[in-house]
């Protein structure tokens, strides 16, 4: 591959993995959640987050296809590249993969991630790529939706009761290191900022951190200081928590290689 196309499948693979990650977390919770409506609601976010990760699989696919001998390697698809693919082939943010927790931890990453998404993609519609810009222009709609839903709930858990107050609290403190990586660059977006592909994470930087700091204060939240920062699932280096994820999510696809209904 060119060097600016084994970019663009890597980016596009981070994007990918992210939304299934967070999506497979989310779902976790289906038939689980506190109240019929919000399990409705978490269900709905995971789907939304999952068809997010399909676009982008569908494109890195089509990318790794075009450049490579199909004659010597068989064709890569989506569901290779979310089944086959081990722990460290994955470029998923760290925040994403980590365990579901209590309810409050499962909407502040949201609200997190949501944030992040939110103002990313209203960037990466201008993207050259115009892949990339129509699954940006179609997935900000339900990022907007989900930003909205989470800052609510962050809101509604930080100025409730106490027992509710005091697991936001430890939510935002477990999660706080993990949401640096969001907005730290990798070398494979940086490559592509020059061909004005990728998304310029430092613009967005402060624009997630003010809405952050907004919805904190009204949820009568402190932002935690000087917490050690933890990134490096970007790079493929990831917690054990996604190996364990993996395991599940991959099995059928493993133990039984190309099976149909």
């Amino acid at each position: 591959m060119k060097p600016s196309t084994d970019s663009l499948v890597l980016y596009t693979l981070h994007l990918a993995d992210n939304a299934l990650m967070l999506g497979q977390r989310n779902a976790e919770w289906t038939g689980h959640g506190p109240v019929l409506e919000q399990d409705i609601a978490i269900s709905n976010i995971a789907l939304d987050l999952i068809g997010q990760a399909r676009n982008f699989y569908q494109y890195a696919a089509k990318q790794i296809n075009l450049s490579t001998d199909q004659s010597i390697n068989p064709a890569v698809t989506e569901d290779s590249l979310a089944y086959l693919r081990n722990e460290h082939d994955f470029m998923n943010c760290l925040l994403v993969e980590l365990p579901k927790g209590d309810w409050a931890v499962t909407v502040l990453r949201q609200f997190f991630f949501s944030t992040y998404q939110f103002y990313f993609y209203g960037q990466l519609i201008n993207s050259k790529d115009s892949t990339l810009s129509a699954v940006a222009e179609k997935s900000l709609k339900e990022v907007t939706y989900h930003l909205r839903w989470s800052a609510e709930w962050v809101v509604r858990l930080g100025d409730g009761t106490m027992e509710s107050q005091q697991r936001i609290s430890n939510a935002l403190n477990d999660l706080w290191p993990y949401t640096a990586e969001l907005t730290t660059l990798a070398d494979y977006e940086e490559a592509l900022l020059k061909e004005r592909i990728a998304v310029d994470l430092n613009s967005i930087q402060p624009l997630w951190r003010n809405k952050i700091d907004e919805i904190l204060a009204t949820a009568t939240l402190p932002t935690p200081k000087n917490l050690e920062t933890r990134t490096g699932g970007k790079q493929g280096k990831h917690t054990n928590q996604l190996a364990i994820i993996l395991k599940e999510m991959q099995y059928l696809q493993r133990t039984h290689p190309g099976a149909i209904w």
